[in-house]
């Protein structure tokens, strides 16, 4: 069983540790692949011409006020790294709260989970990183869309097989395609709305309750052998999951419905 969860845009720099190796990272086939966006992220950041700082924060999509992560970036290849789990810390992370698991379910956890980034295509919660700044959406010069270049790089990477919990969206999502025995899963909010149930997606409420799921599966330490059985699991576990219907050999589509945190 894997779990694919997207990166957290807010990180926390490791204070020390030796640089990133690509090589050492999940999947070192993707090493090549990894150096050269780490080269061009790195060469983009590193320019100092007002116009030039300009266009590189509007390429990474970050504000002028972000220009510190241009700083960062330049730095990637001798950045102190540490791991993964302790690099990306937003509100899914917060919640998930891996340090605080027993050891059996921090296992579980370093075993399954798998974290999609738009510079080292993916890594494990115990892989070792820097802190950054690239989205999956970004258009890099001399490499192009993101997404699409890992999309050919993961497509040959990927192990196959199994069922898979897929808490990605959006860019990160296309990055990687599982196949049938994979469950995408999305997250609604519901509300009482004068006297009628209304449901909707808040990012607090998809966030919080993906790291709360993804933890409570670990605690449990399910090891479910099909989409069925995860869904299952995460029913035995409480949560309130309603499938959605999808065309025949398609990943399935849940949803979590969520009235508190």
């Amino acid at each position: 069983m894997l779990i694919l969860l997207p990166p957290s845009e807010g990180k926390t720099a490791p204070a020390a540790g030796d640089p990133v190796d690509p090589a050492a990272l999940w999947l070192p086939r993707l090493a090549a692949a990894r150096k050269r966006v780490l080269g061009r992220l790195a060469t983009l950041s590193r320019r100092r011409s007002a116009r030039a700082v300009a266009e590189s924060l509007e390429i990474l999509g970050l504000s002028t006020g972000q220009r510190g992560e241009l700083d960062r970036n330049a730095a990637l290849a001798t950045a102190p790294a540490a791991p993964a789990a302790e690099v990306y810390t937003g509100v899914l992370y917060e919640a998930l709260d891996v340090a605080t698991l027993a050891p059996d379910a921090r296992a579980w956890v370093d075993e399954r989970a798998v974290v999609f980034s738009g510079l080292w295509g993916v890594v494990r919660l115990t892989d070792r990183i820097p802190a950054y700044r690239c989205s999956a959406g970004v258009t890099l010069p001399g490499i192009g869309g993101l997404t699409p270049y890992w999309r050919t790089a993961l497509t040959r990477a990927m192990p196959a097989g199994g069922p898979v919990l897929d808490l990605r969206s959006g860019a990160y999502a296309a990055m990687w395609a599982p196949g049938a025995e994979a469950v995408a899963l999305r997250v609604l909010h519901e509300r009482i709305v004068g006297g009628e149930p209304r449901r909707s997606v808040v990012s607090h409420f998809n966030k919080a309750t993906k790291g709360r799921l993804v933890r409570a599966l670990a605690v449990a330490g399910v090891t479910p052998g099909s989409a069925d059985e995860l869904l299952g699991a995460l029913r035995d576990l409480k949560f309130t999951v309603e499938e959605r219907p999808v065309a025949a050999g398609r990943p399935r589509q849940a949803d979590v419905v969520v009235r508190e945190l």
